[in-house]
């Protein structure tokens, strides 16, 4: 565990968490998603942001990582943090939650518009859903359909808008260079 605390030193001189966290507004007692929690780089730092009476649940598809993340929280004494196994088209979201973060996940998505749907079933009226990914890199484009492991604010601006999301902040220059130099972009969205 000491060689991830310092990927995620590392991790923290340029993926601006605070920033991302500060987009979510949260207020202590909140109830947060991280959702693609993968080992718990945010869901460890949305932990104090919600405080002792509020609660993050950290989702993920893949068990490792989700094993993982218990033993960190335990290690930390976090118990704000719920660890949750997901489906890759169903997060088993709880209802009622303040705010959903998709950080570097989106991009892995199969099946967006389900996960959309279900995110904004599960907010609160006017929760927040901020999104957090790297923009295509024209070298990757035809590896997949969206490149490898990117995808283009524009594409998931428009399905955040089809899955009835308002638009709340758009950065397009968020990261200009990560270690790999390439960019990252946010969206803050809120449900209606």
């Amino acid at each position: 565990m000491a060689r991830l605390d310092v990927v995620e030193a590392q991790r923290d001189t340029w993926q601006q968490p605070y920033d991302v966290i500060r987009a979510l507004d949260l207020r202590p007692g909140n109830v947060v998603v991280d959702l693609g929690s993968g080992s718990g780089y945010f869901t460890l730092k949305l932990s104090s942001s919600v405080g002792d009476a509020g609660r993050v649940v950290a989702e993920d598809i893949r068990r490792l990582s989700l094993v993982f993340l218990r033993l960190r929280t335990v290690q930390r004494r976090e118990r704000n943090v719920t660890v949750l196994h997901g489906e890759a088209n169903d997060p088993h979201l709880p209802a009622r939650v303040n705010a959903v973060l998709i950080a570097n996940t989106y991009h892995e998505f199969t099946d967006s518009q389900s996960i959309l749907a279900q995110v904004r079933q599960s907010l609160a009226p006017a929760g927040k859903l901020v999104v957090v990914d790297r923009w295509p890199n024209s070298a990757n484009v035809g590896i997949t359909e969206t490149g490898e492991h990117e995808i283009s604010p524009d594409r998931v601006e428009n399905e955040l808008l089809q899955a009835d999301f308002e638009i709340v902040v758009r950065q397009d220059h968020f990261i200009e260079k990560d270690p790999e130099n390439e960019a990252w972009w946010l969206i803050v969205a809120r449900r209606p």
